[in-house]
């Protein structure tokens, strides 16, 4: 499906060019566009990684902390604890191990896009080297096994459990949880470390549950039925015409590995992403054995100032992250020069991308179709470089559906403009939330003071201290981009946040402090100062072609303001944590003291 586009060769043709692509793919339903796994789509959710028919026999307990979510968050919040205090904890998680994201997504060629020596957390304390500067996903998974031996965390694991409710206990003092297992557990504290892609989505296609075929989402891979395994080739699919829907990250590396296994792929793109060069390499043994102590924080903190602009005179990573993101082409400018330069470095930073297209795909239409048209902080880039020559090969199909998306799904395939696609299998490459309401992504809605859900105290977005407390949900404490960190290097965010949130209880323990919640004046002065960091931000995300940084809608509203993260570096929000602990008056909560 060609699409004519105005001449790019001036900045006001490019403009234009991203506000006609933009305009294509806004819909007015923004995120109800997408369908959770639930109801008619319950089967999507299916956990392919564990025997069923799992029982066990119910937990009635009391313990120091209940934390929720066994992904990098959760664990690290464990880790600390067990090494600031001995506060007794409960990890629950819905999975069957540790992991979070990479227990879930296991499919054909995933990996981290960030370096592995920045990205995989505690490897100093647990001696750990990585095989390559980007691990796979299994090699993760492994590692975050590992991590959960290392700080035996196993012990104090619920798997295959999941939150059922959590009540305070006003008289008592205590979170009182209930699970699906039919647990009761009571608790000082609750720490909820749900992670930002832990709740999976469908596209909104008329037709997916008529589909005749085959059918998953990424993240619940199905190797029983196409054979092989993450690195494996897919065996079964030798035969098979499949459909894959979506070309975001996930997709970017699926694409190559499906296109050496089926018979047919055909690709449905409603965007295309923007690829970089992945330029994978090996560890070298003698360079990681070479480190200095306390090279692991130095390493991500330089990083992290990096690709965040900050210009520390030293790049450690050397990769494509810190050089596609060097300059920050969202801050406010100062002049008008300044933000002519500052659009001119991001269309450059674009066209390299939409050059490589050019010197990689043989097809000049289909090149043409896989250009992304949208500023570089748009969405996030992909480094691959097995994901662009997958479309010379005979056997890969390009539908390009000009911005719109699928039409319909008959029972024999996908139906774009007006033709159909027969397929034996189609996979959902469709991503995960990550800007609906914080209760509906946990799968429980917390309950405060008085009966308070956390649905109607947020029900206008929202109200925290740093993104950690909120004002009548006592000692409930949050590690969410919700007013939380927010960056490139995700896991830098969780390892600061994660430690905050231990010294804080463990003080609380040790001190007495029975109670510890956000007041109404410390959330709004949080609230001044997130939006003080937004600066060129709402502007440059309002441009963009929809996506979670724009919530999928055409303009904003405040409840979406509410939601938004700390804008500036991990780094400050990190500072910031610290200089609060440090100065030790507890503004912007109210502690009661037994």
């Amino acid at each position: 499906m060609a699409t004519t586009h105005p001449d790019a060769s001036t900045p006001e043709a490019l403009r234009e060019k991203y506000r006609i692509e933009r305009a294509k793919r806004l819909r007015p339903e923004a995120n109800a566009q997408y369908h959770d796994f639930s109801g008619k789509f319950a089967d999507f959710d299916t956990d392919p990684y564990v025997e069923p028919g799992f029982t066990r026999d119910p937990r009635v307990e009391e313990v120091d902390v209940v934390i929720v979510g066994a992904g990098f968050g959760g664990m690290l919040a464990g880790a600390n604890l067990r090494t600031i205090g001995d506060a007794t904890f409960r990890i629950i998680d819905k999975a069957g191990d540790f992991g979070g994201t990479w227990y879930w997504n296991r499919y054909p060629g995933c990996m981290c896009d960030v370096e592995s020596y920045v990205y995989m957390p505690l490897l100093e304390e647990t001696g750990y080297m990585p095989t390559e500067k980007y691990a796979s996903a299994p090699e993760i998974f492994e590692y975050c096994r590992l991590v959960g031996r290392h700080f035996d965390l196993y012990d104090s694991a619920l798997f295959q459990t999941e939150v059922r409710t959590a009540e305070w206990d006003d008289a008592a003092q205590r979170w009182v949880v209930t699970t699906t297992r039919d647990d009761r557990l009571t608790a000082t504290f609750v720490v909820i470390a749900g992670g930002v892609l832990n709740h999976a989505k469908l596209p909104g296609i008329p037709g997916i549950e008529t589909f005749a075929g085959h059918q998953f989402h990424t993240s619940r891979w199905d190797y029983g039925f196409t054979g092989g395994g993450p690195v494996e080739r897919m065996a079964n699919l030798a035969d098979k015409r499949v459909g894959i829907i979506g070309t975001g990250a996930t997709a970017v590396q699926v694409i190559p590995r499906l296109a050496e296994s089926a018979q047919q792929v055909y690709v449905f793109q409603r965007t295309p992403a923007a690829v970089g060069v992945r330029n994978q390499q090996r560890t070298d043994p003698e360079w990681f054995a070479s480190l200095p102590p306390g090279w692991q924080r130095e390493r991500i903190r330089n990083f992290t100032a990096n690709v965040t602009g900050a210009s520390p005179g030293v790049d450690l990573v050397d990769d494509e992250w810190t050089k596609l993101w060097s300059v920050d082409t969202r801050k406010l400018p100062e002049s008008p020069e300044e933000a002519a330069e500052l659009e001119r470095i991001d269309f450059e930073k674009m066209d390299a991308l939409r050059r490589r297209i050019d010197e990689i795909v043989d097809d000049p239409a289909v090149a043409e179709q896989l250009k992304p048209w949208y500023g570089a902080y748009c969405k996030r880039p992909c480094f691959h470089d097995e994901y662009l020559p997958s479309y010379n090969r005979p056997n890969v199909h390009l539908v390009d559906t000009d911005g719109r998306g699928v039409d319909r799904i008959t029972k024999r395939g996908p139906v774009v403009d007006g033709e159909e696609y027969p397929v034996d299998i189609l996979i959902y490459a469709s991503g995960f939330e990550v800007t609906t309401d914080y209760h509906h992504r946990l799968g429980f809605d917390p309950t405060g003071r008085g009966g308070l859900s956390m649905g109607d105290a947020w029900a206008d977005g929202a109200h925290t201290w740093h993104g950690v407390f909120t004002k009548d949900f006592p000692n409930l404490l949050m590690i969410s981009t919700v007013q939380g960190g927010f960056g490139v290097n995700f896991v830098h965010y969780l390892t600061e946040t994660s430690l905050h949130v231990a010294t804080v209880i463990d003080h609380c323990l040790r001190e007495g402090v029975t109670e510890i919640e956000a007041t109404e004046e410390g959330q709004e002065e949080w609230f001044m100062l997130l939006l003080s960091k937004v600066g060129g931000l709402a502007g440059y995300n309002a441009s963009c072609t929809p996506g979670y940084l724009n919530n999928e809608q055409a303009e904003g509203d405040m409840k979406a303001a509410r939601n938004t993260p700390f804008m500036g570096s991990v780094m400050d929000y990190a500072d910031t944590l610290a200089a609060w602990r440090d100065e030790g008056t507890w503004h912007g909560v109210m502690l009661t003291r037994s």
